[in-house]
């Protein structure tokens, strides 16, 4: 009887395998892009919707952002002038991974509170914030919670994509820091614009459809405290590290150096990459995986819409019950 289950569950295995086999390469062969498109300018809300949204495809739309006055007026002396004697929020780590898998542990970024004056300094400067790399990131809305000086610079929504998502924006988001600040690879369920502002981002993206080959695990949660030797030590205390929950699921693989040795099915993942610049908006479709990197000094704005619920995220999450 063992033996006959067990030649069951190996057929099982077998045809599960080879169903996402199939949906990865049909995926790949039907619809999904080899590049990411760049389109030029803005586009109608008709044409966002239809070309990009219900295929859920990424794009990168080029220099349409330009009449933001944010893209001329935001240098390091205007922003200081503006916002230097503000105490803001930033993230310190030792290696520049916030929010990522480190030690065998989600380890979150250590929470600190600064006047943007120092973290200017931090960043004309890297030498000053030695042992730690900074990075504004938070991501609840501080755009326009912890920005309003400098909000008419920019805008609170894009237009056409309010417009055809038929809401505003859940939240807008601040981004600034050097090219050692990187995100590790996840997704969101959100429709996700990103908007540079100066430097450059470089976004490595991985459709849904890939899901089947792209780890999850569970990790207990700990965050980066800095210590009064200047040294960073990992906080296991869950009062400490502020999260609900004991443990969350996350990505453990490095896109950017694999280790195929312990995960290889991530081989037959295929990745698209695509730099956005000063003035260009990316379109990161909800659920798509993404790591991101910087090669310089990048100042950011991104808009979250939260996604449909509907038979798209069904799908994925019938998909998701499946890989488990």
């Amino acid at each position: 009887m063992a033996q006959v289950k067990e030649s069951i569950s190996s057929i099982r295995d077998e045809r599960l395998s080879s169903a996402f086999n199939s949906l990865t390469c049909e995926a790949r062969e039907l619809y999904l892009p080899e590049k990411i498109c760049e389109y030029r300018g803005p586009p109608t809300p008709l044409e966002f919707y239809r070309n990009w949204v219900c295929p859920n495809i990424p794009v990168i739309f080029k220099n349409s952002i330009n009449h933001w006055p944010a893209l001329q007026k935001w240098t390091p002396s205007y922003l200081r002038e503006m916002l230097g004697a503000k105490e803001i929020s930033v993230a310190v780590t030792p290696n520049g991974l916030a929010d990522a898998v480190c030690e065998n542990k989600f380890i979150l970024a250590e929470d600190r509170k600064m006047l943007f004056s120092d973290f200017l300094d931090i960043m004309e400067s890297p030498k000053l914030g030695e042992p730690g790399i900074f990075y504004v990131q938070e991501q609840n809305g501080n755009f326009t919670g912890e920005f309003p000086e400098i909000i008419s610079d920019a805008e609170t929504d894009i237009k056409w994509a309010t417009e055809a998502f038929g809401k505003d924006p859940d939240a807008v988001n601040f981004w600034m820091g050097d090219c050692r600040a990187i995100t590790s690879l996840h997704k969101d369920h959100y429709e996700n614009l990103y908007c540079v502002i100066s430097g450059q981002k470089t976004f490595t993206l991985y459709p849904p459809t890939d899901m089947p080959y792209i780890p999850h695990q569970e990790y207990m949660v700990a965050r980066y405290h800095q210590n009064e030797s200047n040294k960073f030590e990992i906080i296991n205390d869950p009062m400490a590290t502020g999260h609900p929950s004991e443990t969350i699921p996350w990505i453990p693989v490095d896109p950017l150096n694999p280790d195929y040795e312990t995960y290889p099915e991530f081989a037959k993942v295929k990745s698209v990459s695509c730099t956005v610049k000063k003035g260009d908006v990316l379109y990161l479709p909800s659920l798509w995986f993404h790591h991101v990197q910087q090669t310089q000094a990048t100042i950011a704005i991104n808009f979250w819409y939260d996604m449909e619920y509907n038979i798209k995220y069904n799908y994925f999450k019938f998909l998701e019950k499946l890989c488990q």
